[in-house]
């Protein structure tokens, strides 16, 4: 008996999203910490950033936009599968393993920031979101009589 609920392909997708509002709260922390420390005026963000702010600033506000490039083609594969109802335990997993993956690039990002490790986080989700379409794909094309 299969006790998955659609609505569970939905948690990956909320706590996706909440992290995506954590890295948001350092974008304005680590700017105003600049600017209190004297590293920076609020000048400097006239327009957008300047190219002389550090790399505790502009990490952040990278990070942010980073987490809502490739992970909004994560909240639509998700919502979609919560539409058409066709959610199965490796369909779960593959997002909790996406989302894992995002979190990991982030914390890699906005700490040491080594460039072949975020990398490699970040092409593995992009594979694992590769999974998850491809696993969307198939039976919609045999919801839509397109295959056998």
């Amino acid at each position: 008996m299969n006790t998955l609920t659609q609505e569970l392909i939905l948690l990956p997708v909320v706590f996706l999203a909440f992290w995506t509002m954590l890295v948001l709260l350092l974008v304005p922390y680590s700017r105003f910490k600049a600017v209190f420390k004297g590293d920076l005026i609020r000048d400097d963000f006239k327009r957008g950033e300047s190219a002389g702010l550090p790399d505790y600033v502009t990490l952040p506000n990278r990070n942010f936009m980073n987490l809502l490039e490739v992970p909004v083609l994560f909240y639509l594969v998700c919502i979609t599968f919560y539409i058409v109802e066709i959610i199965s335990s490796t369909v779960l997993v593959l997002a909790w393993i996406y989302v894992g993956l995002r979190i990991l690039h982030s914390v890699c990002h906005l700490t040491y920031n080594g460039v072949m490790h975020r990398l490699s986080l970040f092409a593995v989700s992009n594979f694992t979101l590769v999974a998850l379409l491809v696993f969307l794909a198939i039976p919609l094309l045999r919801l839509a009589g397109l295959t056998a």
